[in-house]
């Protein structure tokens, strides 16, 4: 096994024959989802990985892809400015409450009283229902789960992608929701049935994994240099600022409220992009967002 390493750690690569592969049947997908969500639970037990905001990126990608399927027209970037400004109050408006639904689903530890705090107009006991639909591995449960949702709730793609990843983390004993299945699963692959639908789903999957895996190794390395440069900042109130660069996905410098004021903010997050540590998101002037 290959291991891409640092001195924050060592994370293994998704083996060659997992990502070059192209099943034909059923049984052959299905042996390379496994495979490669065996692979990424590797990956998640990697202590030096930022968990959580490895979930956030997922999480703005299934955003993503679940306005997409509303036929909304907002991207990850719309999406981040929908949340990343809010104040108590405010709406995000459609497709950012979808954004927020995602995030909460995926902050806390996967339970009904979770997916209820994230989808809140439907009852906690529908929701029970729904995740008991499924029957067999993890990712047959999670299709039962989707399709049982898609039937009662046909327009409401977000609900059933949200539940369907649940009953995914739950089968697989992984104590959060990580984003997959929303991540491959593309409208054409929504409208299958049966046994066409179950390939689709074990296709995406390890497509999803895969992915998700790359992105580990982006952020391990980004996280190691935001990291290294942490000694270098006087700042007062730096090292709290500095922790929610390593959870969240896009950090406004109003949300950095241990340092002393907006200014000492703006010019904090200033310093970090001239040491490369973070980066500026939005290309803008004003209303700025910073990510590692």
């Amino acid at each position: 096994m290959t291991f891409v390493s640092d001195s924050f750690g060592s994370l293994p690569q998704m083996p060659s024959w997992v990502t070059s592969a192209r099943p034909e049947t059923l049984e052959d997908v299905a042996f390379l989802s496994g495979a490669a969500l065996n692979h990424l639970h590797l990956v998640l037990n990697q202590k030096d990985v930022p968990q959580t905001l490895l979930r956030e990126r997922l999480a703005l990608r299934a955003a993503e892809a679940c306005v997409a399927h509303a036929g909304r027209p907002e991207r990850a970037a719309d999406l981040r400015d929908a949340v990343g400004f809010l104040l108590a109050g405010d709406s995000p408006g459609p497709a950012g409450e979808v954004y927020v639904a995602w995030r909460r689903v995926i902050g806390r530890a996967a339970s009904v009283k979770t997916l209820n705090g994230a989808l809140p107009d439907v009852e906690a006991a529908q929701l029970a229902e729904w995740l008991d639909v499924g029957r067999g591995g993890a990712v047959s449960r999670a299709t039962l789960v989707l399709s049982s949702v898609r039937q009662a709730r046909p327009r409401d793609v977000a609900t059933a992608l949200i539940l369907a990843e649940a009953s995914l983390a739950q089968a697989l004993g992984w104590t959060h929701v990580v984003p997959l299945l929303t991540l491959g699963l593309n409208r054409n692959a929504l409208q299958k049935t049966g046994e066409d639908f179950r390939f689709a789903a074990h296709r995406a999957i390890a497509k999803a994994a895969t992915e998700a895996t790359r992105e580990a190794a982006v952020l391990l390395r980004h996280a190691a240099g935001l990291k290294n440069v942490a000694p270098k900042l006087r700042a007062k109130g730096a090292d709290r600022a500095v922790d929610l660069f390593l959870s969240q996905d896009a950090v406004a410098p109003s949300a950095l409220t241990s340092l002393r004021s907006d200014r000492a903010a703006r010019r904090f997050c200033e310093r970090l992009v001239e040491l490369k540590a973070v980066r500026e998101l939005t290309g803008r002037h004003t209303f700025r967002l910073y990510g590692i």
